[in-house]
């Protein structure tokens, strides 16, 4: 098996809602993420697991439908925290990217997440 990953990047304004009341997250403001999605496989007859165009257009596919928006107001993502928009774009991609088994999502340089899931 053979691993490779591809980033991204998109803008979006959240708050969450389930912090403690005066923390500065239960305000609404935005993060430039970076995602990074990785892939496994085989490499096929082209040399590749996957083509990175191919990843590049369904990633790209859903991060259009949150780039510049609220998260809040994204169906699933009532409090998005990076732990639950991890699994949300992870479920988002794997449809059209089955070789997909591990997402990052950071919300600043030094603040991210990791969700993966082997198999399905």
């Amino acid at each position: 098996m053979t691993t490779i990953w591809k980033d991204f990047h998109f803008d979006a304004a959240h708050w969450l809602s389930r912090v403690p009341v005066g923390h500065k997250c239960s305000r609404m403001h935005g993060h430039t993420y970076r995602v990074r999605v990785w892939c496994r496989g085989a490499i096929d007859h082209a040399g590749m697991i996957v083509d990175y165009a191919a990843i590049a257009e369904a990633v790209g596919t859903v991060l259009a439908r949150i780039d510049h928006l609220v998260l809040n107001d994204v169906p699933g993502l009532g409090n998005p925290t990076t732990e639950s928009l991890a699994p949300w774009l992870f479920e988002q991609i794997k449809v059209n990217l089955p070789e997909l088994f591990r997402i990052e999502v950071a919300e600043s340089a030094t603040t991210g997440c990791v969700y993966e899931r082997d198999g399905d």
